[in-house]
């Protein structure tokens, strides 16, 4: 599980996330990342559907999601919200493919997680 700092709770943060951030999207998920001023860890919520699923698959998906994002979390610049919205094939995807998948889609962003990406790809928003 992630931390609840890691987290995105709120339903206005995950709207401007979705609206102003910048988006990839694979074929099994769509990543939305915005990174912001605020000195805080980056943190991370899920969107996954009833497109996805009944409620197990879509526990199962979210499970996955977290375990795969909680290292990536910790190697994004401060400030960096993301969202990841699960598509239907991500039903059927191992823990490897969607991280596969997350990674090429933080990678398209410039956030990738191996350090070399850059925070300038997101744009900046001011408080």
């Amino acid at each position: 599980m992630l931390p609840r700092a890691l987290r995105i709770t709120r339903p206005q943060d995950f709207r401007l996330v979705l609206r102003r951030g910048r988006r990839a999207g694979r074929r099994r998920l769509v990543v939305h990342a915005l990174a912001t001023s605020i000195p805080r860890p980056a943190r991370a919520g899920l969107v996954v559907g009833r497109g996805v699923g009944p409620a197990v698959v879509r526990h199962r998906v979210s499970r996955r999601l977290r375990h795969l994002l909680r290292p990536r979390l910790e190697a994004l610049p401060p400030g960096t919200d993301l969202v990841v919205r699960a598509q239907a094939p991500a039903a059927d995807a191992t823990s490897v493919e969607l991280g596969e998948d997350l990674d090429a889609a933080l990678a398209r962003l410039g956030l990738d997680h191996h350090g070399s990406g850059s925070s300038a790809a997101a744009p900046r928003l001011t408080d």
